[in-house]
Parts: structure tokens; C-alpha cells; sequence
């Protein structure tokens, strides 16, 4: 289970972090994401962390701006975002995968329920 928290409504510039826990089943690597959708349009990537160590992946929309980290003793992981601005305006969906023996990240099957974030113009 993935739970997300943290969103909110912010004037555009201003800032947010999101959290998401896992509880449950959990996996000796895995790699959690932060992905987004909006009204009317395609759920997006955001955002990769490997919690058992490695890399991070931004979209390019966000590189700069925001910032994915985690704490693997606590299955956690968070999103802070600085300088928002209206079009971060989204639902805020948590996932996971499993990394597989040859390091591929496997699909995304764990989803949480969202968070609203939403920055006034």
C-alpha cells in the first residue's frame, strides 16, 4: 500500500513537498516514482529514485525545480517542489516497482490514491 500526502494549494513560485510510505509487501530493491495527471490529460512521469542506491530521473519539465529523494529504512519517499507553476498543477500519484536481478526497473504496479496539488496563477 502507498500512501501519498502533502499537497495542498499554492501560489505559483511557491513551494511543496509530497510523501508517500509504503506499507506492506515490500520488495529488497525497488524503485519508487512520482508521476502526475491533469484534467483532461495523460498521467505523466515526474520523477525515479532507486531506494536501495543509484540514480535519480526528472522529467524535463520539472529538472531543476524539483527533487526526489528517500529513506529506504522507512519506504518512504518524497517530492519537493520549488518555484511551482501552474501547469504542475495536477493529481500527485506515488508508485513502485520491483529492480530486477539485471537492474531493470520492472514495471509500475503499486499505485497509491493521489494527492491535489494545485498552484494559483
Amino acid at each position: 500500500q502507498l500512501v501519498e500526502s502533502g499537497g495542498g494549494l499554492v501560489q505559483a513560485g511557491g513551494s511543496l513537498r509530497l510523501s508517500c510510505a509504503a506499507s506492506g509487501r515490500t520488495f529488497s530493491r525497488v524503485a519508487m516514482a512520482w508521476f502526475r495527471q491533469a484534467p483532461g490529460k495523460e498521467r505523466e512521469f515526474v520523477a525515479r529514485i532507486s531506494l536501495s542506491g543509484g540514480g535519480t530521473f526528472y522529467a524535463d519539465s520539472v529538472k531543476g525545480r524539483f527533487t526526489i529523494s528517500g529513506e529506504s529504512a522507512k519506504n518512504t519517499v518524497y517530492l519537493q517542489m520549488n518555484s511551482l507553476k501552474s501547469e504542475d498543477t495536477a493529481v500527485y500519484l506515488c508508485a513502485a516497482a520491483r529492480i530486477l536481478p539485471s537492474g531493470t526497473v520492472a514495471s509500475f504496479d503499486y499505485w497509491g490514491q493521489g494527492t491535489q496539488v494545485t498552484v494559483s496563477s
